[in-house]
């Protein structure tokens, strides 16, 4: 997970934001502190710590941060998840955006602990998908992870995953996976949607095959046939009322794009306690 961390830009985030400069903040004299407190309203697992703090460490470098609760944890509604101390021009200017950024990750690792605790135990690993939002990919992947479930590729560049449009122009599933082979040493996964093209990529041999919207029957079926030999992944309408069922056809993963696309922000809450 430390690699997403290590990529963390907060400067375009506060930009959007703060344009020519913060009017209302001006007003607050500039030699004043103040002390907050960050509460949840709601259950959740906590993540995003290193880009809240960031947004305020960029502000003001000797703002102070004290969490009360660790990243990956998950706490009830009405936990006190930290402290704060610095400026409180900076407080203000930088509340929304360290807000916004700790509830949508927070909100990304919660579904990604629901996804990763219903297939405990199957051997079953859940992985996101590119269905991110913009701008905010590498903190959602960090966050998936942070609540248990596991990152596809990154982006395009680091993985060749070949669907319907790309078969229909190369040609065939065989000539796809070929040609993909010849291109890059990157793992090749290929989506089928019925048994006779899962037949057709086993034989041409790829990383992993996704199987899209196949019935339970057909997925026991097709692990099975496959014995172990190619990775197996599901997909395509897939919720935490079945995925149990799906992970014990021994599939190897199950891509969901909800744990990135669907969100709902956590409900945060941060009020001043002290002004100096």
């Amino acid at each position: 997970m430390t690699e997403h961390i290590k990529m963390i830009e907060i400067k375009p985030f506060l930009e959007e934001d703060i344009g020519s400069g913060d009017i209302t903040a001006a007003i607050i004299p500039e030699s004043m502190t103040a002390e907050a407190e960050v509460v949840t309203r709601e259950d959740m697992v906590l993540c995003g710590q290193a880009w809240f703090d960031a947004v305020f460490k960029s502000l003001d470098a000797n703002f102070n941060i004290n969490w009360l609760a660790a990243e990956g944890e998950a706490v009830g509604k009405n936990t006190l998840l930290c402290r704060l101390e610095g400026s409180a021009r900076s407080l203000l200017t930088g509340e929304r955006t360290a807000l916004n950024l700790l509830q949508t990750l927070s909100a990304t690792a919660t579904v990604a602990r629901q996804y990763a605790d219903a297939v405990s135990g199957t051997g079953c690993k859940v992985l996101d998908t590119r269905k991110t939002i913009p701008g905010l990919r590498n903190a959602q992947k960090y966050a998936v992870a942070c609540g248990g479930c596991y990152n596809h590729r990154i982006g395009l560049y680091d993985g060749a995953l070949i669907k319907e449009n790309h078969i229909i122009a190369a040609g065939s599933i065989a000539d796809a996976i070929r040609s993909a082979r010849e291109l890059t040493s990157v793992p090749v996964e290929v989506e089928v949607e019925s048994m006779q093209e899962f037949l057709e990529a086993v034989a041409a041999k790829p990383d992993r095959i996704m199987l899209d919207n196949f019935s339970l029957e057909d997925m026991a079926a097709a692990v099975k046939l496959n014995a172990g030999a190619i990775e197996l992944e599901a997909s395509g309408n897939i919720g935490l009322d079945n995925i149990r069922r799906i992970a014990e056809t021994g599939v190897d993963y199950i891509s969901i794009g909800a744990l990135t696309k669907h969100v709902r922000a956590v409900d945060l809450s941060m009020r001043i306690k002290l002004v100096h």
